[in-house]
């Protein structure tokens, strides 16, 4: 039942609807077209150049997506996530975090970055944070 509905479509009523199109026969008759016949153009106009490109499509270059890798490639990998404590008494705040993940908006300052790139990536960087001691 479908097929015979698709093959009477291509069979009759395809032609029927190519015949009311108002192809010009040179190439300077699409000048002499209205807005309406551009108008009844376009469906097929936009058919053809899908088709085209479908058609060309994987003779394209492929984009390369740059995904995000990891940095921390052996540095206490059993842990989940890799923290360093260092006492500082010249500091003038008590806490530091410096960005050791090179995704910060603020760097050198750590601003949480490395959690959406652990995330992403199955990474365990983590921030540098300074204390100071407090005698």
């Amino acid at each position: 039942m479908v097929l015979e509905t698709i093959s009477k479509i291509i069979k009759t009523q395809l032609p029927a609807y190519l015949k009311k199109f108002p192809l010009p026969e040179t190439i300077g008759g699409f000048a002499r077209l209205t807005v309406l016949d551009w108008l009844r153009l376009l469906p097929l106009l936009g058919i053809l150049a899908l088709l085209g490109y479908l058609t060309i499509r994987p003779f394209l270059p492929k984009k390369k997506k740059q995904k995000d890798s990891l940095i921390n490639l052996k540095i206490q990998k059993e842990n989940p996530k890799v923290v360093n404590e260092i006492d500082i008494e010249d500091l003038k705040s008590t806490n530091v975090c410096y960005c050791r993940c090179w995704r910060s908006k603020t760097f050198p300052v750590c601003d949480k970055s490395h959690i959406k790139h652990n995330e992403l990536t199955g990474d365990n960087v983590g921030p540098l944070i300074l204390k100071k001691k407090i005698i």
